[in-house]
């Protein structure tokens, strides 16, 4: 069975970003991107959705993280986008409840090649280490654009700001697990259009 791999170089005048995503991995991460708790963020991402990620970024986080949590999310959209292909025996949708504490995060997405995210995540102002706590829902409109997927987030309980951050991060990633898994019945689109 083919190794679903991409790897993805984006260059701008703010940042340089290289990530390679292996789908069918072990969980095993290489993160720096210059900011901690992103690093912590995608580790966990890794592990939680048994993919092999390595991501090394550079950018002008002497200005603020902004551009750099952006970059890093299209280039991982992108990877994704590459590595699942033309979508041929996925289940497509994921879905996961993931509670981290108080914290409770419903994350529902599909691989359906329209990019939309909605999320009710109140993050403004809140600050995790280095990382500004917006930037999350930042981080995942720039995924989901990237990688042509219809995400939504609801966060159902939560005080926590580093809670709620770390269990959205880590139900996306068993979201995107399950969506990414070859069901067995075929090698099929999952559409009746016959293209996603």
């Amino acid at each position: 069975m083919k190794i679903r791999r991409a790897e993805v170089h984006r260059v701008t005048s703010e940042t340089d970003v290289a990530v390679t995503l292996t789908l069918d991995g072990a969980g095993t991460a290489e993160i720096s991107t210059g900011i901690g708790f992103l690093d912590h963020m995608l580790e966990l991402f890794a592990h939680h959705g048994g993919f092999d990620l390595m991501v090394a970024a550079k950018g002008d986080l002497e200005v603020d993280g902004h551009h750099t949590v952006e970059d890093i999310g299209l280039a991982l959209g992108q990877a994704l986008k590459d590595a699942v292909g033309d979508k041929r025996g996925i289940r497509r949708y994921g879905s996961f409840l993931l509670p981290m504490d108080e914290a409770l995060a419903m994350v529902v997405l599909d691989l359906s090649g329209r990019p939309y995210f909605v999320h009710d995540l109140q993050l403004a102002g809140v600050r995790l280490g280095d990382f500004d706590g917006d930037l999350a829902a930042h981080f995942f409109r720039s995924l989901s654009t990237q990688a042509g997927m219809t995400l939504h987030v609801r966060l159902l309980a939560g005080s926590d700001a580093h809670h709620i951050v770390e269990a959205v991060f880590k139900g996306v990633a068993r979201a995107l697990a399950q969506a990414c898994e070859r069901h067995g019945r075929g090698d099929a689109v999952p559409s009746t259009k016959g293209t996603l």
